[in-house]
């Protein structure tokens, strides 16, 4: 997700975007360890949409690392 995209959304769907990013995240890892992952960019990607989200929820002051 674009970072312009991130900001336009509230505190609720950042939060939201966070938890889906760790969830996918896990998956991909999960997927690259069993050697099932083809597309190993998409495990970057993946990595810096969810720090992206991270920022922009640090920023607001969003307390975020509740959300696991």
């Amino acid at each position: 997700m674009r970072p312009q995209e991130l900001r336009d959304l509230d505190d609720k769907k950042i939060a939201e975007q966070i938890a889906t990013a760790r969830k996918e995240i896990f998956g991909l890892r999960f997927q690259q360890a069993t050697g099932e992952l083809e597309n190993t960019s998409t495990l970057r990607t993946a990595r810096r949409d969810l720090a992206r989200a991270l920022t922009i929820a640090r920023q607001r002051g969003i307390d975020v690392d509740g959300i696991r």
